[in-house]
């Protein structure tokens, strides 16, 4: 090709080149075997020119490449680089990653409770350990050149988000910024906010999968595509996909009324030769079982799979449903293989714990290459089977959603059973950002042709809104930023009050909405002008029409209200009569559909509980049950009687009267027109309306008669122009009222926390007290009860396992409500301490509650839960492992978790507390030892 140059092409194309291999890319590139794709290389240009980055692409597109040149860059020049994470799991995968890379020696991981090899270079830590960091003001901050913020997406994560937000903002000026986010739908805005509080920003957005995503449902025995004509194989091609045609047919079928036996009964045959059609074609519409599932894929060519199951006690019973039925995925040498990794990374296990653990049942599952994987396992356990996987010795993985968060463990095909999931709150349909996030996983790039992502038939599907799902684009980034105590101590300490508030509406959150009241000012906008219109139009050359339209609204607003007292007293007053009636009174219903004489068979004044049985509750009124001079036996409502109604006569209702007989309603109602069908009844007088006597009409009335406007010949004209500027006026104050909402919400939440901090002594003005300066030091939802209960001495005298069991209540939470059952707490001084900590937060609520601090808008202090504290107590009391999960009842990855959490609050206990006078930090230091042993030390390397 050189050669069709001219010696000017030639030598241009050699300084270009030359260019390229004095960039720190070009050694970059060359570490790894494949060639970069045009987005990360676009990235890493940005990069090495000096810009900061957010690269928003697909799950598995290699987004983390361009994180890694950061750290590549970083010590190129001589700089650090902080790696960040949202979960533990996934530092301690990119730990691995890097030092493979790098060495031991310029990697360290940082992840709250353990700490590896701090003062290098790399450091690879989670988001909450950065922001601690930065308001610590940490030496390990100085040289930073470059933060890799992964998975940012996570900021909208209503309880760890802000996390995400406090670290963009308080980052210092000269770190470079690199964030890397799934595939969202408002990156733009996103890149905005980034180039507003980071500076010069690129924005690069990739939906192109690296490995084409074929969707599919599985009936019966038959797998159908999803689409049926599918070439935009997730964002490659632009032509329009139609739902399988065959899955619509089948969803019809289902829906469809299926045969009913009475309807014989009833004399509406149904064919036999129609009902066996329809029985052959159910027939062929089923959900297949767990372990046919993967039989079907086995059979196809498509594992290793992973099936995501929204429940862990789902998964483990799949995985013990696929060994029953003899599944078999691994040869005898891959078993080998297994059992060889598995006994060395469970070496330091001991034997009595392994029982406890359910070692032998799991290592079966490895064996025959099938594994769950959620948070309730072990860290070790999980770690082996995410090994295991990568290694294509288990095959088929059951796991949680939380699998899909940045965990490296990609799968030919991935499974969905249902498209419904618990979030915490209710059972609700996922959303298009989490199908797409889940459905990301399949395809390995450089192994897989394609990826293949199967939903499993249930009844009542609808392909058209799994169409939808597959298809949409739309995962919207939402800001979860709230202020919290802690931060406010930590930024007025730092910068002020004054500058504290400012660096608060730099947020996300205040930036999207500001955006949002955008369009609502530009209405208020028009609206003035519309108002300044009709404030010409009202002008009447006799005097103040304003001022007379005012008094004309005053006068109907009396008038309006006098009425709507009227029409309450007279339903109080008919209902009144309605509770007097008896069985036997003969009536006149005035109004409705059954107006006439009726006879009451039943005044309708039952018990509350039958009343709820018949569809009514009491406060509806009486309803009483009549038979009707026509001979119907009907339920009346209070509506039917606007006026009191009296007894006209009084009639024997015969024992043997049945109402569901025609033949005892014809003789009754004939009874009934003899007794009473002469009688006239007395019309309802109505009373005198309330306004003729009302003073204030009265005066209302006087002083319009007596304003100039009155005699204006265009009154009526002023008058229609005066009602369009009241309404038009009512309206704009509404806009306002909202864009008032909107706007400086942050600000105005700090302002409420900076006043409860300063009534409890934390801040006086812009000064931090040495109350608010131990509260900087404890992070977490609960901070400012643990700062009390310090400031009490509420922990002072308590063993280390007592210690451990109090602080627990402020770590765990129960994952559901039906889990607080009253829990075991030990006795003597632990019971006592975690009653006056509840005292405590029955205070600091009031507190809150009085400073408008909501806690369902996530700000605040949530009730310590006491669920952990008998865990926590037996465990640093030096109880076996088999012995505390019996009494809790509790899987051994949430013991662990719960346990590492526990020890990240102690050590911040140890830190605040006083450290002289005080047993608090000595004993918060003893109970981390009295935690950190067994199954929890050797869980994992974070």
């Amino acid at each position: 090709m050189t050669d069709d140059m001219s010696p000017a092409e030639r030598y241009a194309l050699s300084r270009v080149r030359a260019a390229e291999q004095a960039t720190a890319l070009a050694p970059f590139r060359e570490m790894y075997e494949f060639e970069l794709d045009p987005f990360q290389i676009e990235a890493c240009k940005a990069l090495e020119a000096g810009k900061g980055v957010l690269v928003a692409a697909p799950t598995g597109s290699g987004k983390t490449i361009v994180g890694e040149f950061a750290v590549h860059l970083a010590l190129t020049q001589g700089r650090k680089c902080f790696y960040t994470t949202p979960i533990k799991a996934l530092s301690n995968q990119k730990y691995s990653d890097l030092v493979k890379r790098y060495g031991a020696a310029k990697v360290g991981l940082l992840t709250g409770d353990n700490s590896v090899n701090a003062d290098a270079p790399v450091l690879v830590m989670t988001t909450e350990v950065l922001r601690n960091m930065l308001y610590a003001g940490s030496q390990a901050l100085i040289g930073l050149g470059h933060v890799v913020m992964d998975e940012v997406h996570y900021l909208s994560d209503r309880f760890r988000g802000a996390v995400w937000e406090e670290v963009i903002i308080h980052l210092p000026e000269s770190v470079t910024l690199v964030s890397l986010s799934a595939t969202v739908s408002n990156a733009e805005e996103f890149g905005d906010w980034l180039d507003t509080v980071r500076g010069d920003t690129e924005v690069i957005v990739s939906e192109e999968r690296p490995v084409p995503l074929w969707q599919h449902v599985l009936a019966g025995r038959r797998m159908y595509d999803l689409f049926e004509e599918e070439t935009d194989h997730g964002g490659r091609g632009a032509a329009r996909r139609e739902v399988n045609p065959d899955l619509l047919r089948m969803a019809r079928m289902e829906n469809s009324r299926t045969y009913n036996p009475r309807e014989r009964r009833r004399g509406k045959m149904v064919r036999e030769a129609d009902r066996e059609r329809e029985r052959r074609q159910r027939s062929r519409i089923w959900t297949p079982g767990r372990p046919e599932v993967i039989e079907r894929l086995d059979a196809e060519g498509l594992l290793p799979a992973i099936t995501f199951i929204f429940s862990r006690a789902g998964c483990e019973a799949a995985v013990q449903q696929c060994l029953y039925a003899g599944l078999r995925l691994n040869d005898d040498e891959a078993r080998a293989r297994v059992r060889s990794i598995v006994e060395e990374r469970t070496a330091a296990i001991p034997d009595e714990d392994l029982h406890v653990l359910g070692y032998f049942e799991w290592l079966e599952g490895l064996e025959r290459g099938i594994a769950a994987h959620h948070a309730g396992m072990l860290p070790t356990f999980k770690e082996v089977v995410e090994e295991l996987f990568v290694k294509g010795l288990v095959k088929a993985v059951f796991a949680t959603e939380t699998l899909a968060l940045g965990i490296n463990m990609p799968a030919r095909t991935v499974v969905l059973e249902k498209l419904v999931k618990w979030n915490g709150e209710t059972h609700a349909d996922i959303t298009p950002g989490e199908y797409t996030q889940l459905t990301g996983r399949a395809g390995r790039r450089g192994i897989d042709v394609e990826g293949h992502a199967v939903v499993l038939w249930q009844r009542a599907m609808d392909p058209a809104a799994l169409a939808g799902l597959a298809g949409t684009r739309t995962y919207p980034l939402r800001s979860s930023f709230k202020p919290s105590y802690n931060m406010a101590v930590n930024l007025v300490s730092q910068f002020g009050r004054h500058r504290s508030r400012e660096l608060l509406e730099t947020s996300f959150a205040q930036f999207q909405a500001d955006k949002s009241v955008v369009g609502i000012s530009r209405q208020v906008q028009k609206n003035e002008e519309g108002l300044a219109g009709y404030r010409e139009a009202v002008t009447c050359h006799l005097g103040d029409f304003e001022e007379y339209a005012r008094m004309r609204r005053e006068l109907k607003d009396r008038e309006t209200e006098l009425a709507k007292q009227g029409a309450v007293q007279r339903r109080a007053a008919a209902a009144t009569a309605l509770e007097r009636l008896k069985p036997g009174d003969v009536i006149h219903v005035p109004t409705g559909k059954y107006a006439g004489l009726a006879l009451v068979l039943d005044p309708g004044v039952p018990p509350a509980r039958a009343d709820r049985h018949r569809g009514f509750d009491a406060h509806d009124g009486p309803r009483p049950l009549v038979l009707t001079a026509e001979r119907q036996v009907k339920r009346l409502a209070p509506m039917d009687f606007p006026v009191p109604v009296e007894p006209l006569e009084r009639m024997r209702i015969p024992k043997s009267f049945n109402p569901r007989s025609p033949q005892s309603r014809r003789d009754l109602a004939s009874a009934l027109r003899t007794k009473a069908g002469h009688i006239v009844p007395d019309r309802h007088r109505r009373s005198r309306a309330a306004g003729a006597d009302d003073t204030e009409i009265a005066r209302l009335r006087a002083a319009l008669r007596a304003h100039p406007c009155h005699g204006c010949a265009e009154r009526e004209d002023h008058a229609r122009w005066a009602e369009r500027y009241h309404r038009l006026l009512r309206d704009t104050r509404q806009l306002e009222r909202r864009i008032e909402g909107r706007t400086n919400t942050i600000a105005r939440t700090f302002d409420r926390i900076c006043a409860l901090l300063t009534d409890l002594d934390y801040l006086h003005g812009n000064e931090v007290t040495e109350h608010g300066k131990r509260l900087a030091r404890l992070y977490g939802e609960l901070d400012l009860l643990a700062s009390e209960c310090l400031r009490d001495g509420v922990w002072e005298g308590l063993k280390p396992a007592e210690l451990a069991a109090c602080a627990s209540a402020l770590v765990f939470e129960a994952r559901m409500a039906d889990d607080a059952a009253p829990p075991k707490l030990p006795t003597g001084p632990a019971k006592e301490a975690l009653g006056e900590m509840v005292r405590i937060w029955g205070r600091l609520d009031a507190l809150e509650e009085q400073h408008k601090i909501n806690q369902a808008e996530g700000v605040g202090q949530r009730e310590p839960d006491l669920g952990f504290a008998w865990a926590a107590y037996r465990w640093a009391s030096g109880h076996g492992l088999d012995e505390v999960l019996r009494e809790v009842d509790m899987p051994a990855g949430d013991f662990v978790r719960w346990c590492k959490q526990l020890i990240d609050v102690l050590g911040q206990i140890a830190a605040a507390a006083p450290q002289e006078d005080s047993t608090v930090a000595r004993n918060a230091r003893r109970a981390v030892d009295g935690l950190l042993r067994g199954v929890v030390a050797y869980s994992s390397v974070g």
